[in-house]
């Protein structure tokens, strides 16, 4: 130690005989209150905002040389500030000198690790441990640091695909849906959005066992043909672990056409998988490599091998084969494909006017030999599937609130399912991508009957009156009533109606969105919609495309919004101010 305690930069801050007196003090060194301590005959000087939420260390208790916030009592060893508790984070601690009667503060100390550094490590804890405070306030700090999207995407897929044994899920999805409505959002929103993907990917890890991961096959020379024929008759036995070494060898071997389509080929070999769940996380998993790199494609496809392998098939249900066997056309088709294919080879389709009301018609043979038309008459794979992507959004854009609540699940399955093929089917033309198509048409039709009767779609010029600006004030204010289903719809219509920017009725959406505690297809189905606008080819299936998640939301809202209560805290700790002054002493 320095006789000198200048030559440190350092400043003197307190008296040490009224420190040894009082035993603690509060002072400033340089802009920043700092808690000053005298415990068994030394020193010591932490920062006197606990780093958990705020409150003024100064009040806490020492003893054994451990300082313990009055608040929430989280622990920090006082020398170097390291805390027992992982929720808390370590306290800044700050050396001290004695010299002359005074004591002096280096008010600068070089920091351990660089902050970008530490928020990192912070946001594998906030995963690790499911502390959602504490991965919020490591977004917004990464955020600070201009790494608000890509290191929390990363880490949380990162996490999501070691800590979870049965593989790719909802938070996973969640994740990939939030980071797909990224550049559509206003900032808050933006940190909104990846506070809820990595708290998502948390809670659904959490108390769950780890995965083990399988290993590639040794031959680099295996054809698709051949593994596909492996993997998908691997997965067809329920036998993951051959299923998920076979992918691995996929994945190191093909490219990212031939890739999708093995895994495609395998999801539709059976029907409407895992109540459409099975197809979506592929898409999102596909989705998502996009994002953070496509060098991470083996441990992150191979998550989904169990969403395939282990799944439930529709054709094992009496929903999909009484009292009409549609589990039947469906193999049927699958089983024509390659003449309606070959049929429709040279030629171009143009989709008839009527074609996405035969696809809502009530006798299922008639969709069959309007599917089996187009294709001979050359419709490519993603026209059908965009075809049917449509007509499944007018499913939930007629859903009358009259039918059971949970039927809303219903309507939104068969959207999501079909929005992922629709996606899928611009990676992939292999002829599978038409079977998934069949069974995304038949899940249209069993979805008929809550569209009965109809709720009415406001046509354009029948939206509500307003200026663009106050309709999305309106907007927001009918998300905070519950029932507002149909006006919501009526607004959003209005706003078409009054020429206001999408892209901002695209933020008031997310705005409504994330300060609520949306449940997992809510979520899905705001990003489902607002995907399907950008896909969109016409302004009436983009007016429908946003049409569909405010009514969702409509009839979801409003919530707690308990997570909005902890996104506030660390946006309120991050700007510096004293929460703790809001509550009752």
């Amino acid at each position: 130690m320095s006789s000198d305690p200048t030559d440190h930069d350092m400043i003197a801050v307190a008296d040490i005989d009224s420190l040894r007196d009082d035993g603690r003090t509060v002072t400033m060194a340089g802009s920043r209150p700092v808690a000053l301590f005298h415990h068994e005959g030394e020193v010591y000087a932490v920062d006197n905002r606990c780093p958990h939420m705020g409150f003024p260390l100064s009040k806490g208790s020492v003893e054994d040389g451990l300082l313990t916030c009055d608040w929430h009592h989280a622990r920090f060893e006082l020398a170097q500030g390291d805390t027992l508790d992982i929720w808390a984070d370590d306290v800044q601690t700050f050396p001290t000198q004695v010299q002359d009667g005074s004591v002096y503060v280096d008010p600068d100390p070089d920091p351990d690790v660089p902050p970008e550094t530490h928020w990192r490590n912070r946001l594998a804890d906030g995963l690790a441990e499911n502390l959602s405070l504490v991965a919020a306030k490591a977004v917004i700090h990464l955020d600070h640091y201009d790494e608000g999207f890509t290191t929390p995407l990363e880490t949380a897929v990162d996490f999501g695909t070691q800590y979870r044994a049965d593989g790719w899920g909802r938070g996973m999805t969640t994740l990939g849906a939030m980071a797909n409505l990224y550049d559509a959002l206003a900032h808050d929103e933006k940190l909104r959005a990846m506070i809820v993907g990595v708290t998502e990917v948390a809670d659904n890890c959490d108390g769950e066992p780890p995965r083990f991961e399988q290993y590639a096959l040794g031959n680099d020379d295996l054809s698709k043909q051949r593994l596909k024929s492996w993997f998908r008759d691997t997965c067809d036995v329920r036998d993951s672990t051959g299923a998920e070494r076979c992918l691995r060898t996929a994945a190191n071997v093909l490219n990212r056409e031939d890739l999708v389509e093995v895994l495609v080929a395998a999801a539709t070999d059976h029907i409407y998988m895992n109540n459409s769940h099975t197809i979506d996380f592929l898409n999102k998993a596909v989705e998502a490599l996009d994002h953070v790199g496509w060098d991470r494609r083996e441990p992150v496809l191979a998550t989904v091998v169990d969403a395939i392998a282990d799944a439930s098939r529709g054709e094992e249900t009496s929903t999909w084969t009484r009292p009409v066997d549609v589990a039947g056309l469906c193999f049927d088709a699958a089983e024509d494909l390659p003449e309606m294919v070959a049929a429709g080879t040279g030629k171009e389709w143009d989709r008839p006017t009527d074609f996405i009301d035969t696809l809502l018609s009530s006798d299922p043979h008639e969709i069959d030999d309007a599917l089996r038309d187009a294709v001979a008459a050359g419709a490519s794979s993603e026209q059908l599937a965009h075809a049917i992507a449509v007509a499944a959004l007018r499913r939930v854009a007629h859903f009358g609130t009259g039918n059971e609540f949970s039927d809303w699940n219903t309507v939104h399955h068969t959207f999501s399912f079909a929005n992922a093929v629709d996606n899928l089917a611009r990676r992939t033309d292999a002829p599978d991508i038409y079977e998934a198509c069949w069974q995304g048409a038949m899940s249209v039709y069993l979805d008929r009957f809550l569209n009965q009767p109809p709720a009415t779609i406001p046509t354009p010029g029948t939206g509500a009156d307003g200026n663009p600006a106050e309709l999305r004030n309106r907007l927001l204010a009918a998300f905070d009533e519950q029932g507002g289903v149909d006006e919501a719809a009526r607004i959003v219509a209005g706003h078409f109606d009054a020429d206001g920017d999408p892209t901002a009725l695209k933020q008031t959406l997310g705005e409504g969105l994330l300060r609520e505690d949306a449940n997992f297809h809510t979520l899905q189905s705001v990003e489902a919609g607002f995907r399907q606008f950008e896909l969109a080819e016409s302004d009436w299936e983009r007016r429908l495309a946003l049409i569909v998640p405010a009514r969702y939301m409509a009839a979801h809202f409003p919530t707690r919004r308990e997570r909005e209560q902890t996104v506030r805290i660390a946006v309120r700790l991050f700007d510096g101010e004293a929460i703790h002054e809001d509550i009752d002493n």
